[in-house]
């Protein structure tokens, strides 16, 4: 018999258990097919870039041209691994689009807040390309004209980082999410962008570049390449948007990695307020991290609802 404390009780959690959002994971997948099926979309993706017998370097107009079409095919057949490889289940609750990333809730959030919170990351070196360059040239339309026609900056700004974006997050998160939580899948994909970037290794001894040099250099890009996908990863699967880690990576190809040498030659307060930009801009970066890629904000219930 139940009293009247328990009907109280059952009375009271029953309102409160439809309001929560469901907990469950997504519906799930082999985990040999997900890692699978990123492990070929890698080897497409670094093999387009060689598929074209040339003897020119990755720099010249006409491989830069060359690779814009074969990464273009890859783009096209990706979302294909998506369709197919997951779960029926999934596919039939969700828009095809929203697994990619695509969707219009929660878009311009994606768009300034991501960028905001790198910005703050980047203040020390922000700072320092200020005393170096005058500002102003990123308001003079003449500078953006002579971007757009330089087909080395197309690629570093837009092809290299939609492309990439596209097939390793938008293409390899979804899979991967359906085989593991969100935290290890974001620690997983960026294996597959790191180990994607060591095709510049053979690259550089093409150019006469000493094998142990290559091999160092090699190395670091592959453990700064894999620490930007580690923030990429995290940036879709919070946000639920791939224009997110798109913009950034945009940005940190702007940037490159922060000149430290730069640094030193500056006069002694601007060294100072480098230094503690340097530093405040990483330690708020890692405070509000969690709180600026809140999936509330985006109204991301897809990917990190648990």
């Amino acid at each position: 018999m139940i009293n009247a404390s328990e009907m109280v009780a059952k009375a009271t959690v029953q309102p409160v258990l439809e309001v929560l959002p469901s907990q469950d994971p997504l519906p799930q997948i082999p985990i040999i097919t997900s890692v699978t099926c990123c492990f070929v979309l890698s080897l497409l993706y670094v093999g387009s870039l060689y598929v074209w017998n040339t003897k020119h370097n990755r720099d010249h107009p006409a491989t830069i041209k060359r690779r814009f079409t074969s990464v273009s095919v890859v783009m096209i057949f990706a979302p294909f691994f998506v369709w197919y490889f997951s779960s029926p289940e999934l596919l039939s609750s969700e828009p095809f689009a929203k697994l990619l990333g695509f969707r219009w809730e929660g878009l311009w959030q994606a768009v300034v807040i991501p960028y905001g919170l790198t910005m703050l990351l980047f203040a020390g070196p922000i700072f320092v390309n200020c005393q170096n360059e005058s500002i102003g040239s990123y308001f003079d339309l003449d500078y953006w004209r002579g971007c757009i026609h330089n087909i080395m900056w197309v690629r570093n700004h837009v092809m290299a980082p939609l492309s990439e974006e596209f097939v390793f997050r938008a293409c390899m998160m979804p899979l991967i999410l359906q085989s593991f939580s969100p935290m290890t899948a974001v620690f997983i994909t960026p294996l597959f962008f790191g180990v994607a970037h060591l095709h510049h290794i053979a690259e550089r001894l093409s150019l006469g570049v000493e094998l142990s040099t290559a091999l160092l250099i090699g190395l670091f890009q592959f453990i700064y390449t894999t620490l930007f996908g580690f923030y990429s990863a995290f940036l879709f699967a919070r946000t639920g948007h791939i224009v997110a880690p798109f913009v950034v990576h945009a940005f940190c190809n702007h940037m490159g990695l922060p000149d430290l040498q730069d640094l030193w030659q500056q006069d002694m307060w601007r060294r100072v307020l480098a230094i503690v930009l340097y530093v405040a801009g990483l330690a708020g970066w890692i405070l509000l991290l969690p709180i600026a890629t809140s999936p509330s904000v985006y109204g991301n219930t897809l990917y990190w609802n648990v």
